[in-house]
């Protein structure tokens, strides 16, 4: 299977303006992403695909770039808008700012797509904070590895232990969190990405929701590796001190 892993680039964060840009141990973040992709061994290509030219003058020294409208209301839309037009069998979604993620857990989540529409990972939660923080999203999973549902709020509810702190209830229930990266037969990404918003979506502000609202199965690889993604500059000094003692 031809699959391509897509970077979705912007520069305009809220949060973090031109964050793809900022510099991490001598490089771009978005070449450190890059960097990673290419070390999986189920992508067939490693692409860039932004609205600025900026980014793009940037990627173009270590990889692909393609360019994508700029209204685009989210990174499916971006990476969707690339897949219209390049002849892939499958794509995986990286997130532009996790620039130590694991090509091991991209290749899980290349390889599940060899008899799935759709695919993810999530990593079993070991940090009492995450138990409870909503921007640590939750995964429930059934009997054959597929996604029951995603939540901001801690899934599921522990009904015996619902009153124990945190530690205890982690002690109790492998609790899974999602990690955000995401595999798509290319036909299935398509079809995704014509539908509305739907109802869960909107409401909990996870755009994988709309997926099983529209009876896409989405399998979910469960790894050991944890990613760090980079939302402030705070989160970049923090990953430039943890490459800094490995190296």
């Amino acid at each position: 299977m031809n699959i391509a892993g897509i970077i979705p680039a912007r520069y305009g964060s809220s949060r973090f303006p031109g964050k793809p840009l900022e510099l991490l141990a001598g490089k771009p973040l978005i070449e450190h992403v890059a960097d990673r992709c290419r070390l999986a061994k189920r992508l067939s290509e490693v692409i860039v695909a932004t609205d600025d030219q900026r980014i793009a003058d940037v990627a173009a020294r270590f990889c692909r770039v393609e360019m994508t409208r700029a209204d685009h209301p989210s990174g499916s839309d971006r990476v969707a808008e690339v897949a219209k037009r390049c002849e892939f069998d499958a794509i995986v979604n990286v997130q532009g700012d996790e620039p130590m993620i694991d090509p091991g857990v991209i290749d899980r989540v290349a390889a599940l797509l060899d008899d799935n529409e759709m695919s993810t990972a999530a990593v079993p939660i070991a940090d009492a904070a995450e138990h409870d923080n909503p921007n640590a999203v939750k995964v429930v999973v059934n009997a054959a590895g597929q996604a029951l549902y995603f939540s901001r709020h801690t899934i599921p509810y522990l009904r015996d232990a619902a009153d124990a702190p945190s530690e205890e209830q982690l002690a109790a229930f492998p609790f899974l969190k999602h990690l955000g990266i995401y595999g798509y037969r290319r036909e299935t990404l398509l079809r995704l990405v014509a539908q509305p918003v739907s109802p869960l979506e909107r409401a909990e502000k996870l755009e994988q929701l709309r997926a099983l609202e529209n009876g896409i199965a989405i399998a979910v690889a469960v790894v050991d590796h944890d990613s760090v993604g980079i939302d402030t500059p705070e989160d970049l000094q923090r990953v430039h001190e943890i490459l800094t003692k490995k190296q």
